[in-house]
């Protein structure tokens, strides 16, 4: 049987006073000859100078061009745009590149969305009711509260249970049927798109020591242990509460497929300190492929021809990998866990 023919994969425009457009020529520079071919929804005139570019009406059209210029499915912006200095007025824009990515990728016609890095506090400044990029698209994508965010790098996954909350509310949100819930969709989403047949979960204590038997802390004990019972008894594969201080070494990582954390930090201080430039952001639990670099908008360096863009390549690929891997493996009922 003839494997499925790759789709072009839809990169979002981010903010476009950040490196987005940077590490967009930077990164087609890098796959124009090996791929995975991509379009980038934006105004082209953000691209550095002298990046070709050619502007197409469809995704059919980015994978016979990719080769030689980056295809541009064009927007246009609202106010100019000076690299370092955000502009809200230029936030509708930002969000129509995020619709559009979405569409395209929910209609089958691209193979996946990447999103290049946005400014929350700008789009939050025009009124963008979303904490991010993840809660945004699973809205999109019609299935609100199921998003799971990961970071992953070819050193470590990792998954928080909490994510855009401050480290307070964050202790008050964690609950055993929300790890449960996280838990679930992380071992689906491994074995749906990864292809680890029997996913090994790891899960961080929230207190030192994992709480050392309640002296530090009984949040392992009324909380996380009941969810490693209920995660067992449904036939996963889960280990901890591990201590968060140790289960990171090179040697508690070669134990495990994912790490699940109890707080963002907890989560992402880890994987960017092993491999900042190799990590991507990724959505479980959505009916799409979406990935993205691991970083922010870089203001501080954005028009200075600093910006790196291994980690926006290392998210073109990835979310290559998993649409190829989804397309050639059409998902049985009994592959889901119950």
């Amino acid at each position: 049987m003839n494997a499925p023919k790759r789709k072009p994969l839809v990169v979002t425009m981010g903010d476009p006073a950040g490196i987005g457009p940077e590490i967009t020529a930077g990164a087609w520079k890098a796959l124009r000859e090996t791929g995975p071919a991509f379009a980038w929804i934006g105004d082209p005139a953000c691209l550095p100078p002298g990046t070709p570019y050619e502007d197409v009406v469809t995704l059919t059209e980015a994978g016979s061009i990719f080769s030689k210029a980056l295809p541009v499915l064009p927007l246009s912006l609202v106010a100019p745009v000076y690299p370092g200095e955000p502009d809200v007025l230029n936030a509708g824009p930002v969000v129509d590149s995020i619709l559009r990515a979405v569409g395209l990728t929910r209609a089958e016609d691209a193979g996946a969305v990447v999103t290049c890095p946005i400014s929350k506090a700008v789009l939050r400044d025009a009124g963008f009711p979303y904490p991010g990029h993840t809660e945004f698209l699973a809205a999109l994508c019609e299935v609100p509260g199921e998003e799971v965010m990961m970071l992953a790098s070819p050193m470590l996954r990792v998954v928080p249970v909490t994510v855009h909350v401050s480290l307070r509310d964050a202790l008050n949100t964690l609950t055993t049927d929300l790890i449960v819930k996280v838990a679930r969709t992380t071992a689906h989403a491994l074995k749906r798109d990864f292809g680890i047949l029997n996913p090994r979960l790891a899960i961080a204590g929230l207190n030192p020591h994992a709480g050392e038997g309640g002296h530090m802390g009984r949040e392992e004990i009324d909380i996380i242990i009941p969810a490693i019972e209920q995660l067992r008894a449904r036939g996963l594969n889960v280990h901890g509460p591990m201590p968060p201080d140790t289960m990171f070494t090179d040697t508690a990582r070669a134990n495990y497929d994912v790490a699940l954390c109890m707080y963002h930090d907890q989560a992402l201080i880890p994987i960017k300190t092993l491999d900042m430039e190799n990590g991507v952001n990724t959505t479980l639990g959505l009916p799409i492929v979406r990935t993205s670099p691991d970083h922010g908008t870089a203001f501080d360096i954005a028009g200075k021809n600093r910006a790196k863009p291994e980690s926006l390549i290392a998210a073109l690929r990835l979310a290559g990998q998993l649409a190829s891997y989804r397309a050639a493996n059409p998902e049985p009922p009994e592959m889901r866990f119950t």
